[in-house]
């Protein structure tokens, strides 16, 4: 973590010099900085790899696992064609019917082999009475799919049932997987869920969709989709220095955190050790271009500005101390020295 060894006031302006000897400036939360921040917040659109996302669901298609029920109305002696033996009392075990093999294909009295996969159940029907037109006049056949098996997606992370589920003729929204999940847990960051699909990682924030007016309900889930729901915990907020209570702050279920609320759960200033004027934010801090925001928090305004200014995942912010506790620090390293020399001398005498 790249920390600020010194930080100089010039004329009302800081910087500070990170161990590397780097300048590293140091920008003042102000009203201006707020309303530029919220300006920037605003002009914020949905880039256009998740606006991908959205769209109208299609039917479902079949695919090798599922299992067909076939009907042909007033042929009894098609009826005890069901394809395989009655249903077990294990759950995991298909419903009677015609599996789709691993080929696209189930087999039908007088029809055949019959190719599915890929087909919805319309176009099934429509290819069993052609088959069976040459032995039956005029056959009213019905088609139904029996049990889903052919297609899932996973679910991970904050919900309370994580795990596979699968896709039926329901189509599967990105609301409606979470809901069948047990919906989201007390500790999941409903600001930071990924959708990976095809080997393409979309993030995606939640209050963020629902206030640019995009419904997280009209994202149609495809086969193979994994969602990952992130957790508070990955995304806290270190407050150090002298605070109460110095901690990492998790941030709210909607992702959001402002300085007054971090400062707020770290039991405020120290009244007895803090220099309010030097209250800093320390952001990516890890990278090669660390930012380092300043609030002088005897300013009457000060309160106003902390709670408007938002903090970022993994943000740093440090209170340091007065002149006074600095030398009170310092003269306590020293007088256990002191004492000891002292001690040393009575006995040698």
């Amino acid at each position: 973590m790249v920390t600020p060894a010194t930080v100089a006031e010039t004329g009302g302006e800081y910087s500070a010099t990170a161990e590397q000897g780097k300048q590293v400036p140091i920008t003042d939360i102000n009203m201006a900085l707020i309303r530029q921040m919220n300006d920037q917040a605003a002009q914020q659109t949905l880039p256009a790899q998740t606006q991908s996302l959205f769209g109208k669901p299609s039917g479902y298609r079949l695919g090798p696992g599922d299992v067909l029920q076939i009907t042909v109305w007033d042929h009894p002696e098609l009826a005890a064609a069901l394809g395989q033996p009655a249903q077990s009392t294990r759950t995991s075990d298909a419903a009677p019917g015609f599996v789709v093999d691993e080929a696209g294909n189930v087999q039908f009295p007088y029809a055949g082999t019959v190719h599915v996969a890929g087909d919805s159940v319309e176009q099934v029907q429509r290819k069993i009475v052609e088959r069976i037109s040459k032995v039956y006049k005029k056959p009213e056949v019905t088609v139904r799919i029996a049990s889903f098996r052919a297609t899932q997606i996973y679910m991970e992370g904050q919900v309370r049932t994580p795990g596979s589920m699968q896709i039926t003729d329901i189509p599967m929204t990105l609301t409606e997987a979470i809901g069948r999940a047990g919906g989201f847990t007390d500790g999941a960051d409903q600001s930071r869920v990924t959708l990976v699909r095809d080997g393409t990682t979309y993030p995606l924030d939640f209050p963020q969709l629902v206030k640019a007016g995009h419904s997280p309900s009209d994202i149609v889930l495809k086969p193979g989709d994994m969602v990952r729901v992130d957790s508070r915990d990955e995304n806290g907020v270190y407050v150090m220095g002298e605070v109460n209570k110095p901690a990492t702050v998790m941030p709210m279920r909607d992702g959001r955190l402002t300085l007054a609320e971090a400062l707020s759960q770290a039991g405020s200033l120290n009244p007895n050790t803090a220099e309010a004027k030097q209250l800093f934010v320390i952001r990516n801090s890890t990278s090669a271009n660390p930012q380092i925001y300043h609030l002088d928090a005897t300013s009457p305004v000060s309160m106003v500005l902390a709670n408007q200014f938002a903090l970022q995942p993994k943000d740093v912010v440090y209170v340091d101390n007065g002149a006074l506790v600095k030398f009170n620090r310092v003269l306590n390293l020293f007088l256990p020295a002191i004492n000891a020399g002292l001690t040393a001398a009575i006995v040698t005498k």
